[in-house]
């Protein structure tokens, strides 16, 4: 079988849709695990390919419920486009298709480029509604916002690559970076986004701050890194400590106190449901997340796994994406965004 990450400019392309971002990760290939693929490809989104590289890459895409064209310079890419739509698609109805081509219309007049989200288990009307809430940002806002879509679009992509030319007992560190974007990135968000809106910005114009949510404020998901795929039909426990006296410590028994908030199952793609009602604002306080890590992996090391973490007075209008990295003899977290 050909090196994992052996590939050519095409393959490459199909999961950004910027020849310079192909080019460049041809060059800096082949890779020896996805790690150090996905690593590379953040690098050379945000801090090799310029403007119209990105401007490429969003024109790639199909708008929100529309079907790809048939004459998509990648066949790759425009069944990956209709694939991550495949949940929008199901909830949509007519009403909601019609709202959702004339938000996209607006949206393309006001920006110059369509309306760019990680679509994946996310429904018509979820999507509507984010849709409503950026159209109200500035363009430079928006623009660094629809960069940050498209590389999370990307490592989706480029982990259906690792798992379509992977064996099963391979073992590589799944990390999604596209959650944590690097502060060289960041840097050229603004450098270029300085370039694109220095002759429209008024020194009066304010960016204003809508903390109105789409999703529960926490989230999760789980990778499978034994597989190199998404860690579906695990079975999930969101709890609080809930406790006037004390919080919990290293050592406590774990027995009291905890109050389950929500349940839910990964689906396909590895993501959880909602595992709490979407409020603004997050109760400060230790929560915890359990995944059913036995029932998944009955021959694993783990009877099921606990992250407990805590979201300060100062973080509650904050979003806590805490996943899961599985395999059947470790496991680690991080959190996102």
């Amino acid at each position: 079988m050909e090196s994992l990450f052996n590939l050519g400019e095409k393959e490459w392309l199909a999961c950004c849709g910027s020849l310079k971002f192909a080019q460049e990760m041809f060059s800096a290939g082949p890779f020896s695990n996805y790690q150090y693929a996905l690593d590379a490809a953040t690098d050379i989104w945000f801090n090799k390919v310029d403007v119209n590289g990105w401007l490429e890459a969003f024109a790639a895409h199909p708008q929100i419920g529309e079907s790809p064209s048939k004459t998509h310079k990648s066949p790759t890419s425009a069944q990956w486009s209709k694939g991550e739509q495949s949940t929008a698609l199901a909830t949509a109805t007519d009403s909601t298709l019609q709202e959702l081509y004339e938000w996209n219309i607006r949206y393309r007049q006001k920006f110059g480029f369509v309306f760019l989200i990680f679509a994946s288990g996310r429904s018509t009307p979820e999507i509507l509604a984010e849709m409503k809430r950026r159209y109200q940002n500035r363009p430079i806002v928006e623009f660094e916002l629809a960069a940050k879509e498209q590389m999370k679009i990307t490592e989706l992509r480029i982990s259906k690559l690792f798992s379509a030319n992977t064996t099963p007992d391979s073992t590589t560190k799944i990390q999604n970076t596209a959650d944590v974007v690097t502060k060289a990135g960041e840097d050229r968000v603004g450098i270029i986004g300085g370039h694109l809106t220095a002759l429209n910005q008024t020194p009066s114009s304010k960016p204003s701050q809508n903390f109105t949510r789409t999703r529960p404020p926490i989230t999760t998901h789980v990778l499978d890194v034994a597989r190199g795929s998404p860690g579906d039909g695990i079975e999930i426990n969101l709890e609080m400590f809930i406790n006037n006296q004390s919080q919990p410590t290293f050592g406590d028994s774990d027995k009291t106190g905890w109050k389950l908030q929500g349940t839910s199952i990964t689906d396909k793609d590895g993501r959880s449901g909602y595992l709490m009602n979407i409020v603004d604002e997050l109760n400060p306080g230790v929560y915890r997340i359990s995944f059913n890590t036995g029932k998944y992996n009955p021959d694993g090391f783990f009877p099921y796994v606990s992250i407990v973490f805590e979201v300060k007075e100062s973080q509650k209008l904050e979003h806590f994406h805490v996943p899961l990295l599985l395999s059947p003899f470790s496991f680690s977290t991080y959190r996102g965004s």
